[in-house]
């Protein structure tokens, strides 16, 4: 599937600097930053700071280089917010939407950052 990137959706408008956000981490090819309505204590986005739609089509298109930074950063942020284990946390949740049925709500790729407490199961068994 060819890819249509909305360079007007909100996280493009943070990358040109046109929205502020409250910035965790930012890199070459990655920004972290603070969810503006946090669902647990820590919720963090990290972005590619690249024109990526989803993931497939981040991971199917970006450069060897911008995929290992984004997910590098993904990595060091959950140790910088103290929820991974290698930084005396309790673990944490990396959650990628991807489409209408995913439920992605801003069409720029991103995944999130959960943790801070007990985050119990992830989706429903199917009945």
């Amino acid at each position: 599937m060819a890819y249509q990137y909305d360079d007007q959706n909100v996280f493009a408008k943070i990358l040109r600097g046109e929205i502020p956000n409250k910035t965790v981490m930012e890199t070459e090819h990655s920004l972290a930053f603070h969810d503006i309505a946090p669902q647990t204590p820590v919720h963090i986005l990290i972005i590619p700071k690249g024109p990526y739609v989803t993931f497939d089509h981040f991971v199917g298109t970006a450069s060897e280089t911008e995929i290992a930074d984004f997910f590098r950063t993904v990595g060091k942020v959950a140790e910088e917010a103290g929820v991974a284990e290698s930084a005396g946390g309790g673990g944490y949740r990396t959650l990628a939407n991807a489409g209408p049925d995913g439920n992605q709500e801003v069409p720029h790729f991103h995944m999130h950052v959960f943790g801070g407490r007990t985050l119990g199961r992830m989706i429903r068994p199917t009945e």
